[in-house]
């Protein structure tokens, strides 16, 4: 009975975790959309970069812009996400 329910747990667990890296994953989306189209800085746009900041700025700063101008950083940013869900499915459901 114990076992079972610690199952459900670690389901619901991974659930959540999915579902926030996945939102994540949105917002760099949307980041990367904003940087293409001219639009004046708004609450969104300012909470889309405030919340992906902190990830895309240390992979800039390991990785700069090519020819200063195309930034990998979301791609290796999708990369690392795709990374860190793997291996935290492995862990949880495995």
């Amino acid at each position: 009975m114990i076992g079972g329910y610690v199952t459900v747990v670690r389901m619901q667990l991974w659930r959540f975790i999915d579902l926030f890296l996945r939102i994540y994953e949105i917002l760099i989306l949307a980041r990367v959309v904003m940087s293409w189209v001219q639009m004046e800085s708004n609450k969104l746009s300012d909470f889309v970069y405030r919340v992906t900041e902190p990830v895309l700025r240390p992979i800039r700063e390991l990785i700069p812009a090519v020819a200063g101008v195309i930034d990998f950083s979301p791609l290796i940013a999708f990369m690392l996400l795709t990374l860190v869900r793997r291996l935290l499915f492995a862990l949880l459901v495995w």
